[in-house]
């Protein structure tokens, strides 16, 4: 599939840690799904070795490259790492794909043909024509639940808002002031789209098929969870007393 005309540069950030087994297969996907689009591993020195992988990778195909960081410091900071890295090299689209297996390349052009007319493209579990495989029932009860609470109290009409493939405008990162951002874990997505939104800009979502890694373990964890529900229940918070002040 070429990449859909107008969108320019796009380039696939893959953070890792610990991913050695998934690595290559998905990095091969994504060639193969979109032969014109870049990829950027972004590795958080994994012990494993996935930095390793990684390297070879790229000293194989020109289109495949590499950030090396210190350490484990967060999905959301691996992110805007990788956002930096792009947006100093000029790319126009940076989408953002779980190494693990979950997200599936051969999706991508949907999402790239829906950021035609869009600014922001989530792809979304939660809609007509989303699924998910391999997911323990408490598991889906959790996600749905999360997004169920950050439409409430965010007033979103998102229905995936913590949902991680996504595709970004560069215009539209460089319209959010990256530098606010301090969420470390899976509430990182909950930001971005809610700054997105509150930007004016156009946020689309597209249904997706997810499915449960088979390699490795889930980076999930109660902190991730803590964090997320606690930095909803403060934004939402903060923006009805925005609101009130506005209108006493």
């Amino acid at each position: 599939m070429q990449i859909p005309h107008g969108l320019g540069r796009v380039l696939v950030i893959i953070p890792t840690y610990n991913e050695r087994d998934n690595l290559e297969p998905i990095v091969g996907r994504v060639r193969t799904a979109m032969p014109e689009v870049d990829v950027l591993v972004v590795d958080d020195a994994s012990p494993d070795g996935t930095g390793e992988v990684a390297d070879r990778l790229a000293a194989a195909d020109e289109q495949v490259n590499v950030l090396h960081r210190a350490g484990k410091d967060g999905l959301g900071a691996a992110y805007i790492a990788g956002f930096r890295w792009a947006l100093e090299r000029g790319y126009d689209v940076l989408v953002e794909m779980d190494a693990d297996g979950s997200h599936q390349p051969e999706e991508l052009p949907a999402l790239l043909e829906a950021l035609t007319e869009a600014d922001l493209v989530i792809g979304a579990r939660w809609i007509p024509g989303g699924r998910i495989v391999n997911w323990p029932r408490s598991r889906e009860a959790i996600s749905r639940g999360a997004n169920l609470y950050t439409r409430l109290l965010l007033g979103t009409p998102l229905h995936d808002a913590t949902g991680g493939y996504r595709a970004y405008r560069a215009t539209a990162l460089e319209k959010i002031n990256l530098d606010e951002v301090d969420s470390r874990g899976y509430c990182f997505q909950i930001d971005l789209a809610v700054r997105v939104l509150r930007a004016g800009l156009r946020v689309k979502e597209v249904p997706i098929t997810f499915i449960e890694r088979e390699h490795g373990t889930s980076k999930m964890s109660r902190d991730i969870m803590a964090e997320a529900m606690w930095k909803i229940t403060r934004w939402g918070l903060q923006s009805r007393l925005e609101r009130v002040r506005k209108n006493p």
